[in-house]
């Protein structure tokens, strides 16, 4: 078995574990498959990956979340969906990334401010505009790079949203809009016969994945879960933005 071949079944693995609630590492499979396959090119061959992730992962916690949160977010997440895909057809990769890392960067950086300064975050933190903003950079972020995980689980950790919840709210917002990507994604070719044939031999890592990412929440306590999101995604923006 290939090097390249462990490498792409590992971020596929990552997919997996990020939908199972530890969606900084998604990041992981973002950096992998952009180097394995070209930073355009991967964003179409994960979209089928995230997609498979996000069917098993939805009845796995459809007992948990609700829909009601993701209606309030999908108005401006199909703002940053559309702003993200006109972006894409021209914009270069390097640019595209440091844009994401800065993005996701702020958000770990409101939350961090949030536990330190309880009193202060408390107001913006349950306004609408900055569900509103989480919802457009969700969008943006998931267009270029499917990398709005962190951006989406900063925000409802913010909110107090229980670990069990926010995964199931995540589950549904993600199969949502990422089967709302598939036409934009297809009708860039970033979607092709060849990708998908791809997508068919990693798909036993994100099935693993999701499962075995499954087991292990239920054994992270919730304040560590919430600074592994912090952490996850400050490793995950900076290593956008800079490198």
């Amino acid at each position: 078995m290939s090097s390249f071949y462990l490498l792409a079944l590992l971020a596929a693995l990552c997919i997996g574990l990020s939908k199972s609630g530890f969606s900084g590492i998604s990041m992981v499979s973002v950096l992998l498959l952009a180097e394995l396959y070209g930073a355009k090119a991967s964003v179409g061959l994960a979209l089928p990956l995230l997609i498979a992730a996000d069917l098993l992962a939805y009845p796995a916690f459809i007992r948990h979340g609700s829909w009601r949160p993701v209606w309030r977010l999908l108005g401006p997440t199909l703002v940053g969906l559309a702003a993200g895909w006109w972006v894409l057809g021209w914009i270069p990769d390097e640019v595209a990334r440091r844009v994401i890392g800065a993005c996701v960067l702020c958000m770990a950086a409101l939350q961090i401010s949030r536990s330190r300064r309880p009193e202060w975050s408390e107001r913006w933190v349950h306004s609408r505009g900055f569900g509103m903003a989480a919802g457009v950079v969700g969008g943006f972020a998931t267009m270029l790079a499917n990398a709005a995980g962190p951006v989406i689980q900063l925000y409802l950790a913010a909110r107090n949203v229980p670990k069990m919840e926010l995964i199931g709210i995540g589950a549904r917002f993600f199969l949502l809009v990422n089967l709302l990507k598939v036409p934009l994604n297809a009708r860039l070719a970033l979607i092709t016969p060849e990708s998908l044939l791809e997508n068919a031999r990693l798909l036993p890592g994100v099935v693993i994945g999701v499962f075995g990412g499954r087991w292990l929440v239920r054994h992270v306590p919730q304040a560590a879960f919430e600074w592994m999101i912090v952490g996850f995604s400050v490793l995950a923006g900076l290593r956008l933005l800079l490198w």
